[in-house]
């Protein structure tokens, strides 16, 4: 396996593959830990429009091998909970 890989800023043509790293990693990470119900009607389309918006809103960055595929993502932005002061962001998520 190749482990050279490229990081950038997500634009949202991206959408559509870092949903599918989002619902794959979902359904092989937590087999057996989440009900399989809930990850059978894990949506491809569903997470491309969450991305989409998030994509315009936070800062989404994504890992793409040689071939340009996409293989991971991360997103991040403002500290939500308030509780945090000290901090100005956080990291909302990292897939592979």
């Amino acid at each position: 396996m190749d482990k050279n890989f490229k990081i950038r800023k997500a634009i949202e043509p991206d959408a559509k593959a870092i949903a599918k790293v989002h619902v794959d990693s979902w359904r092989t990470t937590y087999a057996n830990i989440v009900p399989d119900e809930y990850l059978i009607n894990l949506s491809y389309e569903n997470r491309e429009q969450l991305w989409i918006k998030n994509i315009s809103n936070d800062a989404v960055f994504v890992a793409e091998n040689n071939e340009g595929q996409i293989i991971g993502f991360s997103s991040g932005g403002k500290e939500r909970s308030g509780k945090y002061i000290e901090f100005e962001g956080e990291l909302y998520a990292i897939y592979l």
